[in-house]
């Protein structure tokens, strides 16, 4: 899908998860060192320039303040108890050889491959989008009422690292669902709210979502069997996924959201 997005590329993961502990995807330099400097409980994975912290979930708060504090250099990209999101500039299929995604596992992902059309090409400005635990975001479009929407939410405690339009639809999202709205009811609520067009994929740490605007003018393409979902802006997307042949294939009907939880 490099043809739809050579500037950039990103993935989240949605793999094993241990009890009472988080993951906490953190993207930079000079990682190598990172988790035995945060203290005792903290271990880490590197893949490139990212590292994937395990840390007890009670630790949260502390590893944000150390990282603060210690290595404001790094970005924290995503956490969770099953999420790792890894994301950077350069042509999608090197990307995903960087990070060997090849070898990875998980209930489900969410992949995206930018063209940037409104901003400037750079790893903060690639998707997926997460400002929730276990959520993340991909975008195909532009909101028009974007900054407005951002001097609502930061209010809200509703932070952002880009001014990227597409986070702020992903921080929308958290503070719906922060006020009691379930996924669906969220991505309904933002048919009223957002203007502009859009096609929204959306994880979480039991499933994901889809919606499209009104007027749709985005391609969009899901596939359904009895063993997996899957989504995609064009079929040759989905071509070589098992069992394709005898797959439902459709396209995603304007302003009706579609969700999926996992067994």
């Amino acid at each position: 899908m490099t043809g739809r997005g050579p500037d950039s590329a990103g993935f989240a993961v949605y793999g094993q998860g241990g009890a009472g502990k988080i993951k906490m995807t953190v993207r930079g330099s000079k990682l190598d060192s990172v988790a035995a400097e945060i203290g005792e409980g903290v271990t880490g994975i590197l893949r490139d320039t990212h590292l994937v912290l395990t840390l007890p979930s009670t630790e949260e708060e502390r590893v944000r303040q150390w990282l603060a504090l210690n290595r404001p250099d790094l970005t924290v990209t995503g956490v969770g108890q099953r999420i790792e999101l890894y994301k950077e500039v350069g042509l999608p299929a090197d990307v995903a050889r960087r990070f060997s995604l090849a070898g990875m596992s998980g209930t489900h992902g969410i992949g995206h491959t930018r063209m940037a059309t409104e901003s400037a090409v750079t790893t903060a400005g690639a998707h997926p989008f997460s400002t929730g635990a276990d959520q993340c975001l991909v975008h195909n479009g532009s909101l028009s009422n974007h900054r407005s929407l951002r001097r609502m939410l930061e209010p809200e405690g509703i932070g952002f690292s880009t001014d990227n339009d597409s986070e702020v639809a992903a921080g929308y999202l958290t503070w719906k669902m922060r006020k009691g709205a379930t996924l669906a009811q969220a991505l309904e609520a933002s048919l009223d709210d957002l203007d502009g067009f859009f096609t929204f994929v959306v994880g979480t740490e039991t499933g994901f979502a889809v919606v499209r605007d009104p007027i749709s003018c985005k391609p969009a393409v899901m596939v359904e069997t009895d063993d997996y979902v899957a989504f995609g802006s064009e079929y040759r997307a989905l071509v070589g996924l098992p069992g394709i042949e005898n797959a439902r294939v459709f396209e995603p009907e304007p302003a009706r959201v579609y969700a999926w939880e996992r067994n």
